[in-house]
């Protein structure tokens, strides 16, 4: 079965999301690392470490389901309810892929300055 265009527009949208945000990732988990080496013990610093590579790990597994989701549209015939749900789903995906990449764009900011 072809992927309608608004699903496929969101497929796109979610990949440069998750894109941006393991950038970002990499980049302030790089900049945690450089002030964990000088600031040991820094209980702030674990934390957003501890946040960053668990935002790594969401564009893993992100990744993953978008990539089962299309395997699944792809495979057979479904109904517009079928369809609609995994709209709503990828939605929701670029929801919370929208917050994690503000939040992940802050903490780089933050140890940028």
């Amino acid at each position: 079965m072809r992927i309608p265009d608004d699903l496929n527009i969101l497929f796109d949208r979610l990949y440069q999301e998750l894109d941006q945000i393991e950038l970002q990732a990499i980049e302030a988990c790089r900049l945690a690392n450089i002030k964990l080496n000088r600031f040991p013990n820094n209980f702030a610093l674990i934390q957003l470490l501890a946040f960053l590579n668990t935002s790594l790990f969401f564009v893993v597994t992100s990744r993953k389901r978008l990539q089962d989701r299309m395997e699944y549209l792809t495979t057979g015939e479904m109904t517009e309810r079928e369809i609609r749900e995994v709209g709503e789903d990828l939605s929701m995906e670029l929801g919370r892929a929208l917050e994690t990449r503000m939040t992940v764009s802050r903490i780089c900011s933050r140890l940028g300055n």
